[in-house]
């Protein structure tokens, strides 16, 4: 008889509800790395390219990188793919605009076309959320970090592109994005069976059916993250419009 596989992520294997809050990363790769982060953004000095704005967004990356790694929220998403959902959704969503922003003048030469920036991010946050690929990346550290990296860098890109595009154009690729967010969300809400085998067990010991962790996973998706695509959608064209109306004050001023 076959014995089940025991799935053991990069984060550890699925927390009870019992010990969750002691579970805290101590991997001492990823803690050397964040200390050398840490000495960095907190001793460099502020300048013409790196403004308080700029330093401020990298430290509030490296902030947010220490609660989704280090702390059990961690683990958590080793027992709830709803946890996983929302770890990805603030890695493309919050970490990927702020290190976009804070690494702006860095990055000034790397290519960012709007529509292909957009086309590779959605075709990465899709591949991921496939329920092989995703079990891949639960049963390989490797795998892990590269489903991760590619997550944060193409969505890294997405943010420059839109940064770098006209309001019409980067309100456009914003709202591809929140389609596509959408439908993937409503896939995951609406399949009629669990799709993702590292979650086929973890969940039970919470009292959640791993079908009911899959739903609350793609509501999640669906609801809350596209809702985050249009309010940048909204910021853009309010800035726009302002941008419109003190050009119009200024020629009626002239």
């Amino acid at each position: 008889m076959n014995e089940p596989v025991r799935w053991v992520p990069y984060c550890g294997e699925a927390p009870g509800p019992e010990i969750w809050l002691s579970r805290w990363n101590l991997d001492p790769v990823l803690g050397a790395v964040l200390l050398l982060l840490a000495l960095a953004l907190w001793r460099v000095p502020v300048g013409r390219a790196l403004t308080p704005q700029r330093l401020l967004s990298l430290r509030s990356a490296w902030a947010l990188t220490v609660l989704l790694y280090v702390s059990p929220l961690c683990a958590l998403s080793s027992a709830f793919f709803t946890v996983r959902v929302v770890h990805h959704i603030a890695l493309v969503l919050a970490m990927a605009p702020l290190l976009a922003y804070g690494m702006e003048p860095w990055l000034r030469r790397l290519p960012a076309p709007l529509w292909t920036s957009t086309a590779i991010a959605a075709m990465v946050f899709w591949l991921w959320h496939a329920p092989a690929p995703y079990a891949a990346a639960l049963s390989s550290d490797l795998t892990y970090w590269v489903m991760q990296l590619t997550l944060l860098a193409s969505a890294m890109v997405f943010w420059l592109a839109v940064r770098r595009s006209t309001a019409p154009a980067a309100m456009g690729a914003i709202l591809v994005t929140t389609v596509l967010m959408g439908l993937l969300g409503a896939l995951i809400t609406f399949a009629a069976r669990p799709l993702y085998p590292p979650h086929f067990a973890s969940t039970l010991s919470w009292g959640f059916s791993p079908l009911e962790d899959q739903q609350l996973a793609g509501i999640i998706m669906w609801a809350p993250g596209s809702i985050a695509y249009l309010a940048a959608a909204m910021w853009i064209g309010w800035r726009w419009m302002n941008a419109a109306r003190a050009r119009e004050l200024r020629a009626d001023a002239a």
